[in-house]
């Protein structure tokens, strides 16, 4: 329910104006702007916490917007002594911890482009990635550091830990030699400060330079698509190696002068739980994985949390419904779905910030700042309630700064369009609902199946943990519908589960969208981000 100071969105969206959101900038896009200024300086002085942070060995540290301002600086002063200046390429591969925050602030202080590396990534992915960013140096830790030496012509290492290497930079001892002092560089708007690569779910990952423009959209979302306030704590528990954790998980929050939480281990309930709590977390950002897992965690979740949370969002795959209804029944707090990509960060989803109707099951309204258009095949776009794929019309939206794929800039687009490649439906109400990306949508005897409609209804099944739903070709219809099926604990796969779940289904969905095969397996394959690679299964079916 949004309260009654919440602004209208029909209203905010016809009313709004990019050059006042401009006018919230330190810098300047058009004659110079720096992204540490914008996101650690113009807070320093005043003690803020910019970093709450849980180590692995169970250690804790906060960190301050002062601190960072003089760390920051530092490691910009050991690029320049590197020969590393404005445009040049930093690459890290760090886990969730301070140090992570000085090198991305000290890239950006030093107008450098900051490349953000998944620390599950193996050799190959890392290689694939820094030799197409041209990075030229890379940070680590020693955990990760065995990794670059299978890296052919990695640049030069700097190493974070206790076992540095002779050819290595150390870092601490290096950053404790440098000045914490140091000009930030002001860059146009349209220069690049970061690289970030596609997550690879359909091809191979594709190179994606971000511009400082991308700081406009960054605070749209956090603003009303997140409603972060200032009274707010706030945690994005998605990794900053992938788009999403470092868009809003890491420049989002310093944006807005807010703190966030690293947590170095991985996710699990308990400990999700336990930091929820003990830091008064307020506004919880995530993927619906993770809150998937909180509900077949059973009733230990809503125990610790009812009522703690003001706000959560979900990104990275659509929110099912039965995730809405349990987060509203069980914690009391409104769950909303939210779409982006690492091409052009959030720009679709139900606000937190802004008053509009929501659709169960939609996806929601176009970011202020955004237009958005469903389009055929042949460019031209569809008719209300038909289905097509999911444009951003870039003459008609202010905050839109993809520049196009790395080494190929200005090709990616379909005359005024951007293609998003998720197939869509546009209600009368104007929000969209997502059918499924292009290659992943099922015709079989004619009908058209989205495989997150099977996906959502399976999900209402109590033994069902997760699912994920492909086509199978099929001789007489084409393809049929298959789902691969986790199930909660406690539960054992056989014939007539199966059976219960096909009719589950088809009752909800009618006799032409259920699945006329189920495998239960263990896990879904998935990208790092969580997003389930659902080419993988179509080779299994």
């Amino acid at each position: 329910m949004a309260l009654a100071d919440t602004p209208d969105y029909a209203q905010f969206r016809a009313a709004f104006d990019v050059a006042q959101l401009d006018k919230e900038f330190v810098g300047s896009f058009e004659e110079g702007i720096n992204a540490c200024v914008e996101c650690c300086d113009r807070y320093a002085g005043e003690g803020r916490t910019a970093l709450y942070f849980e180590g692995a060995d169970g250690s804790t540290r906060s960190v301050t917007f002062d601190e960072l301002k003089s760390s920051s600086a530092q490691f910009a002063n050991l690029l320049q002594a590197q020969g590393i200046g404005p445009g040049d390429c930093v690459a890290a591969l760090l886990p969730r911890v301070p140090e992570l925050l000085t090198v991305i602030l000290g890239t950006f202080r030093a107008g450098a482009v900051y490349q953000a590396l998944f620390t599950a990534f193996g050799p190959k992915a890392i290689q694939q990635r820094i030799h197409g960013s041209g990075a030229k140096l890379i940070v680590t830790d020693s955990d990760n550091r065995p990794k670059l030496n299978d890296v052919e012509a990695c640049p030069p290492v700097v190493v974070s830990g206790h076992d540095v290497g002779p050819d290595d930079i150390d870092f601490a001892a290096t950053l404790e030699r440098q000045s914490d002092t140091f000009a930030p560089v002001l860059r146009h708007g349209d220069k690049l400060s970061m690289m970030l690569f596609t997550s690879g779910t359909t091809g191979a990952p594709k190179g994606v330079g971000v511009p400082l423009s991308a700081l406009r959209a960054n605070l749209m979302y956090m603003r009303y698509g997140l409603d972060l306030r200032p009274e707010d704590r706030f945690w994005n528990i998605a990794d900053p190696g992938w788009a999403y954790g470092l868009y809003h998980g890491v420049v989002g929050p310093l944006l807005m002068g807010q703190a966030n939480l690293f947590q170095e281990t991985p996710f699990t309930v308990d400990e999700t739980c336990d930091n929820i709590l003990k830091h008064g977390i307020t506004n919880l950002a995530g993927a619906p994985t993770a809150y998937r897992m909180m509900i077949a965690a059973g009733d230990i979740v809503p125990a610790r949390l009812r009522g703690k949370l003001r706000v959560a969002s979900s990104a990275g795959e659509p929110l099912n419904p039965e995730v809405v209804r349990w987060f509203a029944e069980q914690l009391d707090c409104p769950v909303k779905d939210q779409y982006g990509q690492t091409e052009i960060a959030m720009m679709l989803m139900n606000h937190h910030g802004l008053a509009h109707s929501e659709r169960t099951g939609s996806a929601g309204l176009a970011l202020p700042g955004f237009t958005l258009a469903v389009i055929n095949k042949e460019g031209e776009r569809v008719s209300v309630g038909k289905e097509g794929i999911l444009a951003v019309v870039r003459s008609q939206s202010p905050l839109f700064f993809f520049p196009g794929y790395s080494g190929r800039e200005g090709q990616d687009w379909v005359g005024d369009y951007y293609l998003t490649g998720d197939m869509v439906e546009q209600g009368q109400d104007g929000a969209f609902s997502f059918v499924g990306r292009s290659d992943d949508v099922i015709t079989s005897a004619g009908y058209r199946i989205g495989p997150f409609d099977v996906e959502s209804s399976l999900l209402e099944h109590p033994a069902v943990l997760e699912s994920a739903v492909v086509g199978k070709p099929d001789e007489a219809r084409g393809h049929i519908v298959k789902a691969f099926v986790v199930l909660v604990e406690g539960y054992k796969s056989n014939d007539e589960l199966s059976e219960e779940l096909r009719l589950h289904v088809r009752a909800r969905l009618g006799a032409h969208a259920y699945p006329r095969e189920i495998t239960f397996v263990e896990h879904l394959p998935k990208t790092p981000s969580g997003k389930i690679q659902r080419f993988l299964l179509r080779e299994q079916a």
